[in-house]
Order: structure tokens, then sequence, then C-alpha cells
């Protein structure tokens, strides 16, 4: 599936900004709103947006059945771009003179990297906004940003935050090896009482999803910023149990969590998760949770892990934990992942990939620029690094509130489309006088 938008496009010559789709499905928005719409209006740009195959609605009938999966990768989704590239140059008759840029975030920022690399001809440049374009097995970086980023005053983090955050982990932990499962149900509202190490695993991981999606995100429109959930987790309460403190805090953050999401309760039922992930009916293709998993079975690893002393969270978030899942859901040995995310970086060049006009854009805050791509390591990378901001910030259109660091990336990455485009003009003016 793909959207198009011509609003603003200049025929015959015009160039085309192409949007690639991630995990999850595309929407009319990817043509109408963004930094790159916006940059589209001032260069007369053709916009278009791919949805990746397996997501949205560009699923077959039985695509989610394990043996179909075979053919969900991100090597198939850059064929399939490929595809698109010359069905789209017939239908709107474009030629050699119509410059493509593309774009993308987060895993879609990785593929329009990959894209620029694998097919060069086809995109004259890329911009890669938050893109882990270095698969990993054990991510624990990614908590470790997390831990660095709720003592980041600039954000408004502090120590003592994070202090509260790792106490209040260490009470709920403590509360399950005592036996108290009811009364942790009662308190952070479970839908089931954590009885089992796997459900307590699940409501650890469930806690820690609040407190790392908040950071991911900060001030981009989701629940809360890391300044408000520091203030949750750090306010001064007059409370009878001050060595409880941080536990209740995390019951309220919580509370604030479920009442904003409009859970009647929090699923915490380990079995429930594997019966979801194994759902291959296409009800659920708004979720896409089985699908993004294969690929972090089969491509990428990625997983958040919590074993290493600075993460701020529960150990119980193991790296066995997580990978026991591809072998449960998808038959898919735990012993075979290392070589899948080896051949993951060597297809394409992990982060210190050898391509040339792809823009890395990252945010100081977001814990996947551990791996992407984030200082000029050679003539071939550039990048932009936005000191306090989070993931694909960059991506939204510009608001009265923006920091001014990124205000100012958001001109960067425009020079850099602005130069792209005069580059490749003067390069077919040249091209056109010698075939003269």
């Amino acid at each position: 599936r793909f959207i198009v938008n011509e609003m603003y496009w200049q025929r015959p010559d015009g160039p085309v900004f192409l949007f690639v789709g991630g995990e999850g499905p595309i929407y009319d928005f990817d043509v109408l709103a963004g930094h790159h719409v916006d940059m589209a209006k001032e260069h007369r740009a053709l916009l278009l947006a791919v949805e990746h195959r397996f997501y949205g609605d560009s699923i077959n009938p039985d695509g989610l059945k394990t043996e179909n999966l075979a053919d969900l990768s991100s090597q198939q989704a850059l064929a399939d771009l490929a595809v698109v590239h010359q069905y789209i140059s017939q239908s709107f008759n474009l030629s050699c003179r119509n410059t493509w840029i593309s774009f993308g975030g987060s895993y879609s920022g990785s593929l329009s990297a990959w894209l620029r690399g694998k097919f060069p001809s086809l995109v004259y440049g890329a911009v890669a906004s938050s893109a882990p374009v270095k698969a990993k097995l054990d991510f624990s970086e990614y908590n470790n940003v997390v831990g660095l980023s709720l003592i980041n005053e600039a954000v408004g983090g502090s120590e003592k935050c994070l202090a509260k955050v790792r106490e209040a982990f260490v009470l709920v932990e403590a509360a399950l090896i005592d036996g108290n499962f009811t009364k942790v149900a009662a308190d952070f509202g479970c839908c089931q009482t954590p009885r089992n190490p796997d459900d307590q695993s699940e409501l650890m991981q469930n806690l820690a999803d609040i407190i790392m999606g908040t950071v991911q995100y900060n001030e981009e429109g989701v629940l809360m910023s890391i300044k408000e959930l520091c203030g949750v987790m750090t306010n001064e309460s007059e409370e009878k149990e001050a060595e409880m403190e941080a536990y209740n805090h995390l019951v309220k953050l919580s509370q604030i969590y479920r009442s904003t999401s409009q859970e009647q309760c929090l699923d915490i039922s380990h079995e429930k998760t594997v019966k979801d992930l194994m759902d291959t009916s296409l009800k659920t293709r708004r979720r896409a949770e089985r699908q993004w998993t294969y690929q972090t079975c089969t491509e990428f690893g990625f997983y958040q892990t919590c074993e290493d002393t600075a993460c701020p969270f529960s150990g119980m978030l193991t790296l066995q934990a997580q990978t026991k899942l591809c072998a449960r859901v998808f038959g898919i040995s735990q012993n075979s992942l290392p070589a899948r995310i080896a051949f993951t970086n060597s297809y394409y060049g992990g982060d210190n990939p050898h391509t040339h006009r792809v823009l890395y854009v990252n945010g100081g805050v977001d814990p996947w620029k551990e791996l992407s791509v984030v200082q000029d390591s050679s003539e071939e990378a550039q990048t932009v690094f936005i000191k306090d901001t989070a993931h694909c910030a960059d991506m939204s259109r510009e608001r009265l509130t923006d920091h001014h660091s990124l205000r100012k990336a958001r001109q960067e990455i425009e020079n850099h489309v602005t130069r792209w485009l005069r580059t490749a003009a003067q390069e077919k003016m040249n091209n056109r006088g010698e075939l003269l």
C-alpha cells in the first residue's frame, strides 16, 4: 500500500520525497504533515509514503502464519521500495530529472539509510532519524541511557529521581520475594496475581515500559515528560511509611498511566503475551507485535535487558526471558540469534556503513542513539546531534514550544536536503552538456 500527495509537486521535474514505512501502518498523515512535508512544500516535491510488507494493510490473508513470515525482512522491504520506485516513475512519467530523497525514523530510518546504501541509483540522498542501523542481541545500553536521561537536569531529571526509580523496583521485587503477591496485584491494579516467575517478570516489564517510553519520547506528545515523571517519583509526601515512599510513587505512576491509556487493569499474564504473539489472524494488524518480534528474532535482536548494574529497573528483565519467545512463538532457536545478527551487520555495515549522502539525525535523550551513527566517523557519514531531544523529535513539524537546538537541527537537515537537490541538478546539467 502506498499514499501519494501531489499537492506541492512541480510537474514534470520536481523531486520526489519518499517517506519509508516501518513496523506499523502508514497513514494519510505521513504525506500531509511533518518536517519532510514542510520541505516538500518548499522544494515543490511529490510526496510518497510506502507501507512495509506484513504491516498495516499490506498483509496477505494468511500472511502472519509462521511459514509465511519467511518473506518478512528488511531486505525484502528494500526490494519492495525499488519496485514501487519503478511503478511510481511509470505512473507519473518520471525520468532521471526527478531527484528522489528518502526519509524515515527509527526502524524506517534504518531502511531509509539502507535503501541509499543498497540502491544508490534510485535515491540521491537519505535522511535517517533515530535510526538503529547496528543490530545488537543484548541491547543493555538502552536502559543505561534511560538511567542517564533520568538524571539529566536539562530535561527535568535529577539524581534523586533516578535513586527513587531504582529504590521502587527494589521494593517491588522484595515484596514479591516475601510472597506479598495479592498486595502487589492490588497496588498496581493487575488483572492477575503475579504468583509465578513469568508473570512477575511481565509485571516488572510493564512497570519499566512506562518509564522507558517516557524517556524515549520525552516531550513528543506522549503520556508525560521526564520532568513530570520525576515530579511524581520525587514528590515529598508526609507519609507514615517513609521507607515505602518510592514504592508508593511507582504505584501512583502506574495509576496515571492506566487512567490515561484507559486500561481497566495492568495485564501481566505471560501466557496471554505468548498467546497474543501466536495470534495469526488479521484482526491484530494494527498492533504488529507478532511481526516486529519475528524481525527481532531473525534480524535485529534489540532486546532491552536489565542484567547489568547500571540498569535502573529489575534484574528479572533478562536476555534469556526475551529470546525464549523466539523459540516458543516461531520455533527459532535462541542459539541461532548471534549468527543472524552478525549477518545483518555485515550485510548493512552496522554503525560504520560506507554510504554517501546519508544524514543520520539523533537526540541526546534517545536510548536508540547507541545503535546509530552519532558522529561523522568519515567523509561519508553526515550527522546531526540534538543534545536534549528525544526519539524522532526532528520529524514532527515545528511547534512554538520547540527548543532552540531542535529548530537549529531542522535547519541543518533542510540545508543538507537543499544542497543535495542543488548538486543533483548541477550533475544533470553537466551530463546534459556532455551529451550535447
